[in-house]
């Protein structure tokens, strides 16, 4: 069962994770003539997501850390669902969270010949047949994990037979599922990875690297553990689902290696996050049926969805680190991710203001046609970073929801005769508020008090509210994407039903009147993240452009992560 965890225990600042651990020790016992060869090996038929960066961190980071190497090899096996998009897509997200392959890029194509030879050598020498059983037949052969399998009719084929169908299947003479070739291991094993698993299958469409010269198809687990052995592979690091395949890993891999030489696989927990699925199915279904806007959409788990969201790198590689990697499974609260997002955020986003639902304040007594520059901190976490000008003027723009003209008790924001402060500016008074027809307020009146200006002697009064705000003449309009999170339900996954039913109808708000001070208009580049004083965290998206810039809400300042560590 999975369980829901605040923080794991290893992986911590203090020592090595388990993983860590067992590299040092082959390591320290001079295994494979002390190397250390890591690989992450994705499939190129789809988009990587935040799973898939806890498992590369780990695979680049070890060898970063041990003085090793790292493959980057794609696992191109099955030409009906890879592109290249997908094989440049995870280049590129690999290269954004800091890692680099130099020139050690491979891919499973590359070993195609070796492991057409080694099923040809196994045919020979008895350890593999041709199977003419249609897929639904072999499943119901391999029984259950409480009662054995049933040999196949075609098990005891003669080696000769086998090696004619096998060379015939892949000249393209017969049709796809027609026949299978399958290892020849046990079929009453424990294992049911061990009851003559499926190593070639036929696939007639073209492969986008080699072309037509194959019409047969390695199966994963006949690939895998030989392509890490062909690249010198020392540990094969992955994830728990693969816990029962290691024993069929190594039983392919040994009839390669020998004791001088053998690749290790070491299995560390999934990373399952609230409120999301990691099912590269079903996040394909959300895009296909534009229940999302692509792959890059800001509430998918993808890497590049996170990117666009406005999630840093360094904000990523801390979350994996805090969470850790074990050997059971868990999920992961999401408020740990945000909570490393704020953090990393906070030191480094440049402070700007920006009104999203604006209301016009006049200051009936700031002279008419007058503008003054007043300073802002671009960082207070980083005094080096300065301050930016920004105008002030007699009409402003400040949040609707900062104003109240009957508020509670508690409300320490602007309602009728209530001084407040203007940030970086000066203490007003409400003096009253101008209405539509249909009773909406449209403008805000108060005075300003020219003595409590930053700087000036009454500088120093204090008043319970402060407001940000943005010059009404200079403001430039903006467009707001606040995102929120996909699912309405903790653990989608674990949920009856439709997981689409799930979703959440308000993960998205789009504001598209919002009030941006020039200084932030001016730098519009995508992928740049701001703090929106007293808002949160926001990024700019690429579908910005000078006359209309377009944010996308990172996350909000609110940190309810840090006040469960406090309790």
């Amino acid at each position: 069962m999975t369980e829901i965890i605040k923080e794991e225990e290893t992986g911590k600042e203090a020592g090595l994770n388990f993983v860590e651990q067992e590299i040092v020790n082959d390591l320290a016992a001079g295994k494979n003539g002390g190397r250390l060869n890591t690989r992450f090996p994705p499939e190129p038929n789809g988009y990587l997501h935040i799973g898939h960066a806890k498992a590369f961190i780990m695979d680049f980071g070890a060898a970063e850390k041990f003085g090793g190497t790292c493959n980057l090899r794609f696992d191109d096996t099955n030409p009906q669902k890879e592109d290249t998009e997908y094989v440049e897509a995870i280049k590129e997200d690999i290269h954004w969270l800091g890692f680099d392959w130099g020139d050690r890029l491979y891919y499973a194509s590359d070993y195609f010949p070796q492991l057409f030879d080694l099923a040809v050598r196994m045919i020979k020498e008895g350890k593999a047949y041709v199977d003419e059983q249609s897929s639904e037949e072999i499943a119901r052969q391999k029984g259950t994990p409480t009662k054995p399998g049933e040999n196949s009719p075609f098990r005891d084929r003669p080696v000769e037979e086998n090696l004619d169908l096998f060379y015939r299947m892949n000249n393209g003479e017969f049709e796809e599922g027609s026949m299978v070739l399958r290892a020849k291991i046990d079929m009453a094993s424990d294992n049911m990875h061990f009851r003559d698993p499926i190593m070639y299958r036929i696939i007639k469409t073209p492969h986008w690297r080699t072309g037509d010269k194959w019409k047969v198809y390695p199966m994963y687990d006949f690939a895998h553990g030989q392509s890490d052995y062909f690249e010198g592979v020392t540990h094969s690091i992955c994830t728990l689902e693969f816990v029962p395949h290691r024993p069929l890993y190594e039983y392919f891999v040994k009839e390669l290696a020998d004791e001088t030489y053998c690749p290790r696989q070491i299995e560390f927990n999934r990373l399952n996050l609230t409120y999301t699925v990691m099912s590269k199915r079903k996040l394909l279904q959300l895009v296909k049926e534009g229940l999302v806007n692509g792959w890059d959409d800001p509430r998918m788990p993808t890497l590049r969805g996170l990117r666009r969201r406005g999630y840093t790198p360094s904000s990523i590689k801390e979350f994996v680190n805090k969470i850790g990697y074990t050997k059971y499974e868990a999920l992961n609260h999401i408020e740990l991710l945000e909570h490393s997002v704020r953090e990393d955020l906070n030191k480094t986003a440049t402070r700007v203001s920006v009104i999203q639902n604006p209301v016009k304040l006049i200051l009936t007594n700031y002279p008419e046609g007058q503008t003054e520059t007043l300073y802002m901190e671009n960082n207070p976490e980083n005094p080096v970073e300065g301050q930016h000008g920004m105008p002030f003027s007699r009409e402003l723009w400040i949040e609707r929801e900062d104003f109240m003209e009957n508020p509670p008790k508690k409300f320490f924001r602007m309602s009728p005769d209530k001084e407040v402060r203007l940030k970086g500016a000066y203490i007003i008074k409400c003096t009253g508020v101008k209405k539509n027809d249909n009773g909406e307020i449209e403008e805000i009146y108060a005075t300003y008090d020219p003595e409590t200006r930053s700087g000036l002697p009454g500088a120093d009064r204090k008043v319970k509210g402060t407001l940000h705000w943005v010059s009404a003449p200079t403001a430039v309009d903006a467009e707001i994407r606040d995102y929120d999170r996909l699912f309405a339900v903790e653990n989608p996954s674990a949920e009856e039903g439709d997981f689409r039913d799930l979703l959440n109808p308000d993960s998205l708000k789009i504001r598209e009147n919002a009030k941006i001070e020039p200084w932030l208009a001016e730098r519009i580049n995508a992928g740049d993240n701001y703090q929106f004083v007293r808002l949160g965290y926001y990024v700019v998206d690429p579908d910005s452009t000078p006359e209309k810039p377009v944010f996308n809400k990172t996350i909000g300042l609110k940190d309810t992560w840090a006040k469960e560590m406090k309790k």
